[in-house]
């Protein structure tokens, strides 16, 4: 994989998390929600930020497999959660970036542990600080461990 298309799969991995925060958030219609993105902000600028290309096909296999997969995802990650924990628990930008790297774990296997890992260790770090970024390392590192 090229370096373009390697960073156009990183900011698709960073803009499905966004949506899948947004239909978390608003629930609207997953079609209406993949044109929104599609039309409006992959690789577009707003707010006088650019938004780099993104692999569309892959930002919408991220998006739609956590949308279909999302009990056995959330069942996996309840599985990790240290005791006393709940996914409710979790703010919601963690919620989706796990999800999104567990749906990579259980359904990309044409991607290794430790790119899925990396990426989402890289989308934790654009929201959160250290601490919150090797509690994403380290839930993503244990599921790797069962599904892979």
């Amino acid at each position: 994989m090229s370096r373009i298309e390697a960073k156009a799969r990183s900011a698709a991995r960073l803009a499905a998390v966004q949506a899948l925060y947004q239909l978390e958030m608003e629930q609207p219609e997953l079609t209406t929600l993949l044109d929104e993105f599609h039309r409006h902000r992959l690789g577009r600028e707003i707010e006088d930020v650019e938004y780099l290309d993104a692999d569309v096909a892959f930002f919408d296999d991220v998006v739609k497999g956590v949308v279909a997969r999302r009990d056995e995802i959330d069942a996996k990650l309840t599985e990790r959660l240290a005791q006393g924990w709940s996914l409710s628990r979790l703010d919601k930008t963690m919620l989706q970036i796990l999800r999104a790297g567990t749906y990579e774990l259980l359904a990309r296997s044409d991607i290794g542990v430790g790119t899925v890992i990396d990426e989402y260790l890289d989308v934790a770090h654009a929201f959160f600080d250290a601490r919150e970024a090797k509690f994403v390392n380290g839930l993503l590192d244990a599921l790797a461990k069962d599904v892979r």
